[in-house]
């Protein structure tokens, strides 16, 4: 009797640029997965995906074929490479981390969807990632033995825009994300010398994830700014994450904020750090006075997650799944409305009683955000997939 071990393969197209968010999400959840040593696992993907060593330090077998676009690359080489009827023939099933599934999949198949933007809110994508998932969703969600949501906000808008493929409710499970264990809390001593390293030594206020529209970044910016407007010793403000789509008006007020700092001989107020590695956002995390995160529209929000895990206190969107994430331990606000936003931020940095309540209820809520928790979840929905 055979004691093979089943294989999946892992579409990883998320890691051939710098990992974001469904690039870190598929690089930590395959991480966990592959050290619980239950299936082999494959990586593939349209050209050598980023951090290859890390997983094949942890035995995940890699390999690409080159193809000018994912898209292409995932709808007629992929399909190929799967075809148990070729020579290779070593694939049971594919887990598509990244939304859609190839039209034709000659292997079983699992699919996690992180949200629906690219339907609910276009306008905040490129053409090329609303065609590469548009075009396909449907079909995938149909074709798909068991369907991954990683919230139960995203579920309730498949059920919704989708009813037709979830007749039977056992397909769809939720599953969150998890939190790296390099997000946790600093001492007093560790937060100073960070914040003295940033050279805001007074603390800060903090804003990590891409600089685009739907995360709402002028509504962060249009808080701050009245903030310091009617207090000059109020907080800096730290934004950490690369430009995105349409932001062009974003960098232009950025550029104008830091210019009047310099023509009036002031400390810098604001920071704009660009894309930070896992280290330094870790670090940023601990020494933030406040995370501001009042984004429109998220999957899961990991950024919260992260800061919670950080001991942060944190001031979020009452929208979409960002109410699931910090659960009670943030302050909810709406995104559409700076003066809330503001309200909230000033709550947090005149009350240190509040603000400490919120970290320690934030400690507790991201302890439950584990990735083995969400490997071993992940398994089952394999082993289902396969039955």
């Amino acid at each position: 009797m055979s004691t093979r071990r089943p294989t999946v393969a892992v579409d990883l197209r998320a890691l051939v640029p710098e990992a974001t968010g469904i690039g870190v999400y598929t690089r930590e959840l395959l991480r966990a997965l592959a050290g619980r040593g239950g299936f082999s696992y494959l990586g593939v993907a349209h050209r050598e995906p980023q951090g290859a060593d890390g997983l094949a330090e942890l035995g995940v077998r890699l390999e690409h074929q080159k193809a000018p676009l994912g898209v292409l690359w995932q709808q007629l080489l992929l399909p190929r490479r799967l075809d148990p009827g070729r020579a290779q023939g070593d694939v049971d099933l594919l887990w598509s981390p990244l939304q859609t599934l190839p039209t034709r999949c000659p292997v079983p198949a699992v699919v996690t969807v992180h949200d629906l933007t690219t339907m609910l809110m276009p306008d905040f994508h490129r053409w090329k990632v609303r065609w590469s998932q548009l075009v396909f969703l449907e079909r995938s969600l149909a074709a798909a033995r068991r369907v991954v949501a990683v919230s139960a906000a995203t579920a309730n808008d498949l059920r919704s825009h989708f009813p037709e493929a979830f007749r039977d409710p056992g397909k769809l499970r939720v599953i969150h994300h998890g939190v790296s264990p390099v997000f946790r809390p600093a001492g007093e001593e560790e937060r100073e010398a960070i914040r003295r390293d940033l050279g805001f030594p007074q603390g800060y206020l903090l804003y990590a994830g891409t600089l685009e529209p739907r995360k709402n970044v002028e509504g962060v910016l249009d808080a701050w700014q009245a903030l310091r407007a009617a207090d000059s010793t109020a907080p800096p403000l730290v934004l950490a994450g690369g430009y995105g789509w349409r932001t062009r008006p974003l960098m232009r007020r950025i550029e104008r904020i830091i210019a009047a700092d310099r023509a009036a001989g002031e400390p810098r107020t604001l920071a704009v750090l660009g894309r930070v590695d896992e280290e330094l956002l870790a670090r940023l995390y601990r020494a933030a006075t406040v995370f501001v995160y009042p984004s429109y529209y998220e999957g899961f929000g990991m950024p919260v997650a992260e800061a919670m895990a950080s001991g942060v206190p944190v001031v979020t969107s009452d929208r979409s799944s960002l109410p699931e994430v910090a659960g009670e331990a943030a302050l909810q606000v709406r995104p559409e409305d700076p003066a809330q936003i503001l309200d909230a931020v000033k709550k947090l940095l005149e009350n240190p009683t509040l603000a400490q309540d919120l970290a320690r209820k934030g400690l507790e809520r991201a302890r439950t955000f584990r990735w083995e928790k969400a490997a071993a979840e992940m398994e089952e929905v394999f082993r289902e997939s396969l039955a």
